[in-house]
């Protein structure tokens, strides 16, 4: 037992973030608590600090909306909070799809299912994030807002709405029968931004070439294999702005080859 909560501690940490954020938002929204009132783009923290999504910021910008001050200085803390310190953190501590992509991921692994292979690559969400802002400019509303997995899926968790579900449903039948973390690792433009902003954070894995045993364990669990490159070669940080700093290669590792750190690097 407790060897399992050791290889999962970062897992079960993550859950429990995710969870709370959801009771917290359904109590400052349905109940009156002033603790977190809002979305995932924009929020409040007891009704003093503003929290606000910088690509849906920009997305209201780009459509001619008016963006208030707190809606700017919301960003704007976001943008440091994640782009220099906590790195592409939101896909994996806080995003509710989250959950439910690693959930298909487990199924396919364990029910050893073949699924279909599409041809998209992992720099396609960034095409996504570019075509996200042309709508925005073209219909002059926030695009992908509107559809937005995370937006639905957070409406019906905290409101019970409905009609996001069925879209959240055919994500994760399609992560299960085709390519895999699809939506997550290869089309989501809001994990896009996020790799973006994330490319200076301080935050980030170290990997220790002289106790890496190789077992490649960390490979078998990274939702972002490819910034794995310098495993096994060279010591040095994970610095990749696609890690979403979800911690699963540092728990797995038995060699104590991978840890967070602010201090080390290249």
């Amino acid at each position: 037992m407790n060897k399992l909560l050791k290889n999962n501690r970062f897992l079960i940490s993550r859950r429990i973030v995710q969870v709370s954020l959801i009771i917290l938002f359904a109590g400052g929204n349905v109940f009156g608590w002033n603790i977190l009132r809002g979305n995932l783009s924009a929020a409040s923290i007891l009704d003093s600090v503003p929290l606000s999504d910088p690509f849906a910021t920009l997305q209201i910008v780009l459509a001619g909306g008016v963006v208030l001050l707190d809606l700017w200085l919301g960003a704007l803390i976001v943008i440091i909070l994640y782009g220099l310190i906590f790195g592409r953190a939101f896909c994996s501590w806080i995003c509710p799809v989250n959950p439910i992509i690693d959930l298909a991921r487990w199924i396919k692994k364990k029910s050893h299912l073949s699924f279909i292979k599409l041809p998209v690559t992992r720099n396609f969400r960034y095409y996504f994030v570019f075509l996200s802002l042309l709508l925005s400019i073209i219909l002059g509303y926030a695009a992908f807002e509107l559809i937005s997995p995370v937006s639905l899926l957070y409406r019906g968790l905290v409101f019970g709405i409905g009609l996001g579900w069925g879209f959240i449903v055919a994500i994760f039948l399609f992560e299960i029968m085709v390519t895999e973390r699809l939506w997550c690792s290869r089309i989501c433009p809001l994990g896009g931004s996020y790799s973006i902003i994330s490319q200076r954070n301080i935050l980030k894995v170290y990997h220790s070439e002289e106790n890496c045993t190789r077992c490649n364990l960390c490979f078998d669990v990274c939702p972002e294999v490819q910034v794995l490159k310098r495993v096994g070669k060279s010591s040095g940080t994970i610095s990749n702005g696609a890690c979403t700093n979800c911690a699963r290669c540092i728990e797995v590792c038995e060699d104590k080859a991978l840890k967070f750190s602010i201090f080390k690097r290249h």
